[in-house]
């Protein structure tokens, strides 16, 4: 059945569909970009799970080889380090966000 054999109904049906598709897709690149607290909410969040996944590990570690507290203070300042980079790509990642939208 060729496109120009449809009834009425189903060629309405997808002229709408068409038009639903079109306004969807003029709707994701005109969006607003996140809000700020948004962002601030998520750089929180990678802060904070690598310094409790760090600490966590070096916890689990001292007590498993009893060398209380010298591995989780080691994987505290790792953890905090990998919170800051992934900090700062997010950043980056906001900041090319913010240009793309202006340009």
């Amino acid at each position: 059945m060729d496109r120009d054999d449809l009834p009425p109904a189903t060629e309405e049906l997808d002229a709408r569909i068409k038009r639903a598709r079109d306004a969807r897709r003029g709707a994701k690149s005109k969006g607003p970009p996140p809000a700020g607290l948004a962002w601030a909410m998520r750089l929180t969040t990678e802060m904070f799970a690598a310094l409790v996944v760090g600490g966590g590990l070096g916890w689990l570690l001292d007590r498993w080889l009893g060398t209380r507290p010298w591995l989780m203070l080691v994987f505290l300042l790792i953890g905090c380090a990998a919170g800051m980079l992934n900090a700062y790509r997010v950043a980056r990642r906001f900041e090319s966000d913010v240009d793309n939208r202006g340009t």
